[in-house]
């Protein structure tokens, strides 16, 4: 017992460690110029549940965060629209070495857990664990004032519009996408750190195509 309870100790300790070691993610400046046209990345556009095991290359990730919910003009506003302009919507980057919170403004990640969490995202499908990167789309109700049906659904159109962004820019590039809404969101709500106003509402695993 003695034993069992000092390699517990040692392995918490670990995981402190390497989270305190996590360092922030400086992101490409986003290539505006990528991509199809509109109506062939809306012709293109269509789920896809398998994914190559490459990661992810930083241009790509910067690219996807910058067209899903990145600062688009000098006042700050972003790339999709959000409700009453709260910009409620943070995105969340789940990946194998940790989870971080993407800061547009600082054009950059900002880590919030160390480790792999990708199996919370999954919510019971192992497909998702599979993808190099996850979206979790986390609506912060306390930016509406008050918590109240009206704005919840607000939240839930908000996080709809980021997630179609990230679509139309995988299909313009290439890249392999499906929005989803299942999660587990008790568990994400614990290793993302979240205050009971801030609320989990899709996700997207994203990677390149499987061959």
């Amino acid at each position: 017992m003695r034993k069992l309870l000092f390699t517990i100790a040692a392995s918490l300790l670990l995981v402190t460690m390497y989270a305190q070691n996590m360092k922030a993610v400086k992101l490409n400046t986003p290539d505006k110029t990528r991509g199809t046209s509109v109506m062939k990345a809306l012709s293109d556009r269509h789920s896809d549940r398998e994914f190559a095991v490459k990661e992810l290359s930083l241009q790509d990730l910067s690219d996807l965060l910058w067209a899903a919910n990145g600062i688009n003009r000098p006042d700050g506003k972003r790339t999709a629209p959000s409700a009453l302009n709260k910009q409620d919507i943070d995105v969340y980057v789940i990946m194998k070495e940790g989870a971080y919170l993407y800061d547009a403004k600082d054009n950059s990640l900002q880590p919030v857990a160390a480790g792999d969490h990708r199996a919370a995202v999954a919510g019971g499908q192992d497909f998702v664990k599979s993808a190099p990167v996850s979206l979790v789309l986390v609506s912060d109700l306390s930016r509406f004032g008050s918590v109240t049906d009206q704005v919840k659904l607000m939240a839930a159109v908000d996080a709809g519009t980021v997630c179609q962004n990230i679509n139309i820019f995988c299909a313009a590039t290439g890249l392999a996408t499906v929005p989803r809404a299942s999660m587990d969101q008790a568990a994400l709500k614990q290793i993302l750190k979240l205050t009971e106003s801030q609320l989990p509402i899709m996700n997207n695993p994203v990677g390149y195509p499987k061959k």
